[in-house]
């Protein structure tokens, strides 16, 4: 049994502990804490000889098996600070100074949005999440963080999963709260014949499923899922990208418009379904520009449907492969940019020899946003502000919002 006092906690939030042999990272234990383990490297939880003050009862009875969340046993003000300074340390190790905000948080049984993995065991089918590091799935009987709506149909779920699984591979459940009722959208499930087509869409009817899909196609919509993007209903296509909470995505949808609010013409990068670009036409004429067609066709339904907004016009274009490129942007005020995880890096370079006058980058990763707002730095621009958005929440995982300007 090895001892040791943990001095921080690390970018996925194991505890660290400094020794002479380098650092030991320890997981579910929290800063100033005295520890014991036989296992190091492992996910095995350290028996806890002396407890911080910031350490609390996880609220999950699955936490520590199920790989979702990381810091359910840290006070929310340790929590807070903790994803806040995710963002500051990842844009001083890119050399990017900028005062970061609070943390503006999501609160628990928020989350719309969750993809759950059902794998057969024996004679039975078992869903939930996978384990931390593992492709073990772990078996969920709730999850504190998603919405009530989405815990209620855990049951139902599974049942729908029993149908759809393959007998060689796990299913995956996309599930989306909307407006309308629960949208569902499975992948990698069994060949489908008229028994599983039959069953699949006799269960959801039962469960009150607005949708099911199966690999893009619509198995049976009752009505149509809808989500509201700032007073504008749009109707997503299966498995499309989402927020993952509504009111995270609302504050960041509020920055981004105040900044662009004086803008004549704003560019949409990374559009999705317009998550950013249905707000800003209603005082902008916006150009939306998106890798898949199914997106930009939602986002145009939805436009054509409302009143009273600016023009919209959009292109389907693989913006890692082809940029939109500095002189494409001429005549544009405002961008706002909104990446995977691997950021904006080409979009960025062509940002910086623009004549943009102000930029909202939006990022779900602080590591490829400090490396995207030093390149934007260096060709001109200034920040306005950071603000680290919690939507993820427990997890490592944070989005934040940077306002540029020339």
């Amino acid at each position: 049994m090895s001892e040791f006092t943990i001095d921080r906690l690390g970018a996925k939030g194991d505890g660290i502990a400094e020794t002479p042999q380098g650092p030991v990272y320890l997981p579910f234990t929290l800063p100033g804490e005295r520890v014991a383990t036989t296992a190091l490297g492992g996910r095995n939880e350290p028996d806890i000889l002396a407890p911080s003050p910031d350490r609390r009862e996880p609220p999950c009875p699955h936490f520590g098996t199920c790989g979702g969340c990381d810091l359910q046993h840290a006070s929310d003000d340790l929590y807070r600070r903790f994803k806040r300074d995710l963002v500051v340390t990842a844009l001083a190790r890119a050399g990017v100074e900028a005062g970061v905000a609070p943390l503006t948080s999501c609160p628990p049984a928020s989350r719309r949005r969750v993809t759950l993995s059902a794998v057969r065991a024996g004679g039975r089918v078992l869903i939930g999440y996978n384990a931390e590091k593992s492709n073990r799935i772990v078996a969920i009987e709730t999850c504190p963080i998603a919405l009530p709506a989405i815990q209620e149909a855990l049951p139902a779920l599974r049942r729908l999963a029993s149908i759809l699984i393959d007998r060689k591979r796990p299913l995956r459940l996309l599930v989306t709260a909307t407006a309308s009722g629960l949208d569902v959208a499975a992948t990698d499930t069994a060949r489908l014949n008229e028994v599983i087509r039959r069953d699949a869409v006799a269960l959801s009817l039962d469960s009150n499923f607005v949708r099911l899909s199966a690999s893009g196609e619509v198995l049976f919509q009752t009505r149509p899922p809808l989500v509201d993007f700032g007073g504008i209903t749009v109707e997503p296509p299966p498995g499309a990208f989402l927020q993952a909470v509504a009111q995270s995505e609302a504050a960041m949808a509020t920055l981004v418009t105040q900044h662009l609010a004086d803008a004549k013409r704003s560019l949409d990068l990374f559009s999705g379904c317009g998550t950013f670009s249905l707000r800003l036409v209603q005082t902008s004429a916006v150009h939306a520009v998106e890798a898949e067609e199914a997106p930009l066709a939602a986002q145009t339904a939805a436009w054509r449907s409302a009143s009273g907004l600016k023009p919209l016009t959009c292109e389907r274009r693989d913006l890692f492969r082809r940029p939109v490129q500095a002189r494409e942007m001429k005549g544009f005020d405002a961008v706002v940019f909104d990446p995977p995880r691997a950021g904006a890096e080409a979009v960025s370079r062509e940002l910086a020899a623009s004549s943009v006058r102000k930029i909202a980058a939006v990022s779900c990763n602080p590591v490829t946003l400090g490396r995207d707002l030093a390149i934007l730095l260096a060709g001109g621009y200034r920040i306005v502000s950071v603000t680290p958005i919690d939507q993820f929440l427990w997890s490592h995982h944070v989005e934040a919002v940077a306002l540029l300007e020339r």
